[in-house]
């Protein structure tokens, strides 16, 4: 059964991800205990909590770089309770980081075109020697991909060396190389962490433009509240590990045990 997504008049389906019963420890820290959640196709579900919350535990786990000791993710029906990162990328999970993790020696281009490797069916020979197969497959991703930089609108950087760009056009060029993978499914860990206003305003409206034009299901971690109640349409809270809250973002904003927890607004006596 679909749903209709919160304000947007978009059309959000069935459950894609289903987080069930997730536990992860590293020694005797306990990162996340009996976390439990849906993401639904075509929807923008945030992850919000303070820090040290579990929230890039959560996504680590999501895309295979940790693996939970106790319970399983499902994802467009599969249960696992172990993935490769390379694994999920070639399932249509995509990310990006918290720190920035770009070639900074490397064009903005070719940095996106790191986005395709997963993609790539010819050998290594065919491709450096640029012949046959691996000439056809590169003129082909490389169109791809000069897509992706026209719809991110950094045209007039894709040949500048991403070390020497500002910060907020580095965020936007990892984000064109995880959509250079075409995910289904697009983790974002705090894409808008360091910007300034009249960046964020342009990280959001890229976000909404992939979810809408792309339909690509995003599950995003940020601070700002104020981005995350107008983009997302369900937003799941943690806190030590634990899941408080798991609701529209109306609901979550009044919920009491959210609001004593992270959000900071007392209520009246």
């Amino acid at each position: 059964m679909s749903a209709t997504g919160q304000d947007t008049g978009r059309r959000i389906g069935d459950v894609v991800l289903k987080v069930d019963n997730i536990s992860l420890s590293f020694g005797g820290v306990r990162a996340l205990t009996n976390i439990s959640f849906t993401v639904r196709e075509h929807e923008i579900l945030s992850i919000i909590g303070p820090n040290g919350a579990g929230k890039s535990s959560m996504l680590n786990v999501i895309n295979g770089f940790y693996h939970p000791q106790e319970g399983v993710i499902t994802y467009k029906g599969q249960a696992r309770s172990r993935m490769r990162p390379h694994e999920a990328a070639r399932q249509g999970i995509a990310r990006t980081f918290q720190n920035i993790a770009l070639f900074k020696g490397m064009s903005a281009l070719d940095n996106i075109m790191t986005g395709r490797n997963t993609m790539m069916k010819s050998n290594i020979f065919a491709q450096a020697l640029y012949w046959g197969l691996g000439q056809k497959e590169e003129i082909a991703h490389r169109e791809h991909v000069e897509r992706i930089i026209d719809f991110l609108e950094i045209e007039s950087i894709r040949k500048t060396p991403v070390g020497r760009l500002p910060y907020g056009l580095q965020k936007r060029v990892e984000l064109g190389r995880a959509l250079a993978a075409q995910p289904e499914l697009l983790l974002l860990d705090e894409p808008m962490a360091g910007m300034n206003v009249e960046e964020k305003e342009d990280m959001c409206r890229f976000i909404l433009d992939v979810n809408d034009e792309f339909g690509t299901t995003i599950v995003l971690i940020e601070h700002d509240m104020g981005v995350v109640m107008d983009i997302s349409d369900r937003v799941v809270v943690l806190d030590y590990g634990r899941k408080l809250a798991e609701d529209v973002p109306d609901a979550v904003r009044a919920n009491q045990e959210v609001i004593d927890a992270y959000l900071g607004v007392s209520h009246a006596a």
